[in-house]
């Protein structure tokens, strides 16, 4: 299980593009059904707790663009537009439209904050079009502009931590961080749950069956971990400097899970974009306590284990994770049992 920040306003783009849509840029702001139904993916859905406190929707419910980019760009309630829509009357005032929008303070988005990583990107662009003798502005093949990211998020990546990326998707995490403006608000939090890579594969090859169940006990280890966190790390602040902490009702969150990487390769895992709104027992709609989230998710690294040795015993015949060690053979090194995300 993976976690970082997303940010409001262009952070909205990380969630459309690479978690929606499975990282899949060269599709641009295609609509979120037309990639479910090119890529057969399943839409993402809502989830949550804290969905009690959010009229219209329910946990279950398939998200859509328009509702992302109201909560999740904006701060507003997921249904802004439609209940805007719906108000009537002749003495309506501009602070009841946006009434009926809010969920809590909006987000503040401050424009002109560009990162170093766009600004570079940018550049190669540029130099890119004058070498072809195009204008300034002219539109560029996808794949260069997939490329010209690619290149540069390496070298962002190799002058901060000195080494290349291990895989496409601590390239992907490094790409997000650098992307969004340095004094953006926090839109919310993205978690990303994935089996071992043995799970994986087994669910790959496995007949229908047992990879159902493969993918039923998958789900409720992520059911497991969201209700930990909801019960044990899931707080707001109030009063001068946050000085107090306080109980919430619970998340409100959206859930993609993906069945491939962006190379191709069975890949079961889901990501979880957690809001930065929760509501209070009197009902106010604030802020997470980032700190307690980032704390517990470094205490609890591997929250999916009981139920993956429970599922393989009970529902497999065997166990994936409790079996016996295998036994070394003589003149060859022991594999590593260690896992590996991709």
């Amino acid at each position: 299980m993976s976690i970082h920040k997303l940010t409001a306003g262009s952070g909205y783009d990380y969630l459309t593009r690479q978690v929606a849509a499975l990282d899949a840029t060269e599709k641009g702001h295609t609509g979120l059904a037309s990639y479910y139904a090119e890529r057969g993916e399943s839409p993402g859905v809502w989830i949550g707790s804290g969905l009690g406190g959010i009229d219209g929707l329910t946990a279950g419910d398939p998200v859509t663009a328009e509702q992302m980019r109201a909560l999740f760009g904006c701060g507003l309630h997921p249904l802004a537009e439609l209940r805007q829509q719906q108000l009537e009357g002749p003495d309506l005032t501009e602070r009841d439209y946006q009434a009926g929008a809010r969920l809590g303070a909006p987000f503040k988005i401050v424009d002109g904050d560009v990162s170093p990583f766009r600004l570079e990107i940018a550049k190669r662009l540029g130099a890119i079009q004058t070498a072809a003798g195009l204008p300034a502005g002219a539109a560029l093949p996808a794949s260069d502009r997939a490329r010209v990211r690619t290149e540069v998020a390496r070298e962002f990546f190799l002058a901060e931590h000195g080494r290349e990326p291990c895989d496409a998707r601590e390239l992907a995490a490094q790409i997000a961080k650098i992307s969004r403006p340095r004094t953006q608000t926090v839109a919310g939090y993205d978690l990303t749950f994935s089996p071992v890579k043995s799970v994986s594969t087994l669910w790959a090859v496995a007949d229908r069956a047992v990879a159902a169940v493969i993918e039923r006990a998958h789900q409720a280890a992520v059911k497991d971990a969201l209700a930990f966190i909801e019960t044990h790390a899931l707080f707001t602040r109030t009063g001068p400097q946050g000085i107090r902490q306080v109980n919430v009702r619970g998340l409100v969150a959206t859930a993609f899970t993906h069945r491939d990487s962006r190379a191709g390769d069975p890949d079961l895992h889901t990501h979880v974009a957690v809001a930065n709104k929760v509501q209070t027992l009197d009902g106010r709609w604030l802020s997470i306590d980032g700190r307690m989230l980032f704390k517990a998710m470094s205490r609890r690294r591997r929250p999916t284990t009981p139920h993956w040795s429970s599922t393989s015993a009970t529902g497999w015949g065997c166990s994936l994770l409790n079996g016996p060690a295998p036994t070394r053979r003589s003149g060859r090194s022991e594999k590593s049992s260690a896992s590996t995300h991709d």
